[in-house]
């Protein structure tokens, strides 16, 4: 694991942007495709906006990525609040990335048969190569979520499927998520984490009692050297 503590958000999303940037060069350099889950939340949106304008833009052979989502609340992809519509706004509209390789979870289905077609469709990307994703960008809520994997609810424990779909009640709504399982066997892994009310949950998931049902973000534990945790001086103030 590698932790980079940097000034604060616009800087974290510079180093970020750099780090993307350079690593995607390296995979196709040595592989024909980059595939990559995308993060919902706030923290990626400049991220998003820095690596869809020169110079990093152009250092991408975007032809050649194939894009993914951790996990998605279960409304319209019109819908402000949809993870996939923010991700297109700030990065997927502004780059050359082919529309058949850009996999949003899908809202116009039932929750459980859209976790089944992503499922399907992961197991045809992944299944015999060593690792799934080149990459998984993750964020970490002020509670210790990550994906959709919240404090007290059963997907935290998922051993077995890469894919669920459950209702949040304290959200009052469907969410989508990859679970850990998945997360676990891609090749890097980076977390995103910005803002003094992270500080906490941070210091718990990085240092407490493994309490993975509690702080959820204890369960990305992947099977790679390439996990890096990106935080801002306010998150990291207790570590």
């Amino acid at each position: 694991m590698t932790i980079t503590v940097t000034e604060n958000p616009a800087d974290l999303a510079q180093k970020a942007a750099e780090w993307i940037t350079d690593y995607a060069e390296l995979i196709l350099e040595q592989r024909d495709r980059f595939t990559i889950a995308l993060s919902g939340g706030s923290t990626p949106k400049a991220l998003h906006e820095l690596l869809a304008k020169p110079p990093l833009r152009d250092r991408i052979d975007w032809s050649r990525v194939h894009v993914f989502w951790g996990d998605e609340r279960f409304v319209p992809l019109t819908d402000e609040k949809n993870n996939a519509r923010m991700a297109f706004d700030t990065l997927l509209d502004h780059v050359p990335v082919p529309a058949d390789q850009i996999h949003v979870m899908q809202t116009d289905l039932p929750p459980e048969a859209s976790m089944a077609a992503y499922d399907t469709l992961l197991h045809k990307y992944f299944d015999g190569h060593a690792h799934t994703f080149d990459l998984v960008l993750l964020g970490m809520g002020d509670d210790g979520h990550t994906l959709s994997l919240f404090p007290g609810t059963e997907v935290v424990n998922e051993e077995r499927s890469w894919t669920k779909a459950f209702f949040l009640t304290q959200q009052d709504m469907f969410r989508l998520t990859l679970t850990a399982p998945v997360v676990n066997k891609a090749a890097a892994v980076l977390f995103l984490v910005a803002g003094a009310n992270k500080a906490d949950a941070l210091h718990e998931v990085l240092h407490g009692k493994y309490q993975p049902y509690k702080y959820p973000s204890q369960r990305i534990k992947p099977a790679t050297d390439e996990f890096v945790w990106f935080l801002d001086k306010a998150a990291a103030a207790k570590l």
